[in-house]
């Protein structure tokens, strides 16, 4: 039995104790690590095409190929890098809007509160298929003509993965906001912002040094949450063909592109099997490693 004065553990030692956050963190470094540094031990490029069309896993595509004769780890290794790119970057746009909205609706309150709120609540109303593809049209021909003129055109097939982070960002901060908010109608009332306004200090350092700081765990704790989140809704609209467009990969291209080589005749398994395996790991372990640090914070 622990003394009563012991000191506390620190945050990161008692996630550590947890079988599933211990668990979780080697999935995501094993993919993280595996999508930035395993490409480059290949012998086989995502884009490659060869005549080996449809061949099934072996000892020289472990993954087997598609159609094209692509290799199909390689496909999955670059499908892992814009999923977790448009994940991590949308979570973080999201992450700066709903906490910046939340922040100022609860700690204002009145009429802004009440404005901001009503704003969530139009915006949660408006289909999110719907919105994303007004934006998509109303961005996508201005972005490319932009980065037309960039290194001779190369980044043009990134404007869709641009707007990608940008429109899923705008959209998953909602739910963030009201958290946030209503962590800071809590907050507001303790003695130690009463004291904070008695020492003269300004809105915006209580706003930075006393109330964000102890935000701090619900907001990494909902980060890891949005993450799986916002590349969900990625790999739905590039299944639907209106997210990544070929010949880059994300894992939802992929899926969409194995469920197309099902059929009775021949099941060519592997071309769903793997991307999704990958996917679905990814998800499983930014979800529990979300819910061992909301349980590590309540401790």
């Amino acid at each position: 039995m622990k003394h009563p004065t012991a000191p506390r553990p620190g945050l990161l030692r008692r996630l550590l104790r947890r079988p599933s956050a211990r668990l979780s963190l080697l999935v995501l470094v094993c993919v993280f690590l595996g999508a930035i540094f395993l490409p480059l031990a290949l012998n086989y490029q995502s884009q490659t095409t060869s005549s080996d069309a449809f061949l099934a896993p072996n000892t020289s595509h472990l993954f087997g190929t598609d159609l094209n004769g692509r290799d199909v780890l390689a496909r999955t290794l670059q499908g892992a890098r814009i999923s977790l790119l448009v994940g991590c970057a949308g979570a973080l746009v999201s992450l700066g809007i709903g906490t910046s909205v939340g922040l100022l609706a609860g700690y204002v309150g009145g009429r802004v509160d009440a404005l901001l709120m009503r704003l969530v609540d139009v915006l949660y109303a408006v289909p999110r298929l719907i919105l994303i593809i007004l934006l998509e049209f109303l961005l996508d021909p201005w972005l490319q003509k932009s980065l037309a003129t960039v290194q001779d055109g190369r980044w043009v097939g990134y404007s869709k993965i641009a707007i990608l982070i940008v429109t899923l960002g705008c959209i998953e901060w909602l739910t963030m906001a009201r958290i946030i908010r209503g962590q800071v109608l809590s907050l507001k009332t303790l003695p130690f912002i009463d004291a904070a306004h008695a020492l003269g200090q300004s809105h915006f350092k209580i706003l930075t040094r006393h109330l964000l700081p102890n935000l701090a765990g619900v907001i990494v704790v909902y980060l890891t949450l949005t993450v799986p989140a916002v590349m969900l809704d990625e790999s739905f609209l590039s299944f639907l063909g209106l997210g990544v467009q070929a010949p880059q990969a994300s894992w939802g291209t992929l899926l969409s592109d194995g469920a197309q080589a099902l059929n009775p005749v021949r099941s060519h398994w592997w071309l769903l099997v793997f991307p999704a395996t990958a996917m679905s790991l990814t998800l499983i372990a930014l979800n529990f490693l979300g819910d061992a640090l909301r349980d590590a914070l309540a401790e």
